[in-house]
C-alpha cells in the first residue's frame, strides 16, 4: 500500500536499444563521446604559436600549454 503522505518516488525509464537481426555484439550499445582531451600535437602547436606571438619570451610555457588546451576544447 503506498502513503498518500510520502513524497513521491522518482520513477525509472529504462530505455532499451532496438533489436536487430543481426548477430549482437558487446559495442552494440555502446554511445561515443568526443574525446575531452585534445590531442598533444594539436595542443603543441597551438602552444607553440603562442610563444611566438608573444615574442618567445621563455617561462611561459605551462601557460600556452593551459591556453591551448583551452582554446581547443572551446571549438
Amino acid at each position: 500500500m503506498i502513503d498518500s503522505k510520502s513524497p513521491k518516488q522518482a520513477q525509472v525509464k529504462t530505455v532499451a536499444a532496438p533489436k536487430s537481426s543481426g548477430p549482437k555484439s558487446s559495442t552494440d550499445n555502446v554511445v561515443k563521446m568526443p574525446n575531452p582531451v585534445p590531442s598533444p600535437d594539436r595542443t603543441r602547436e597551438r602552444a607553440y604559436e603562442l610563444y611566438e606571438t608573444r615574442g618567445r619570451g621563455p617561462g611561459q610555457d605551462e601557460q600556452d600549454w593551459l591556453r591551448a588546451e583551452q582554446e581547443i576544447l572551446k571549438r
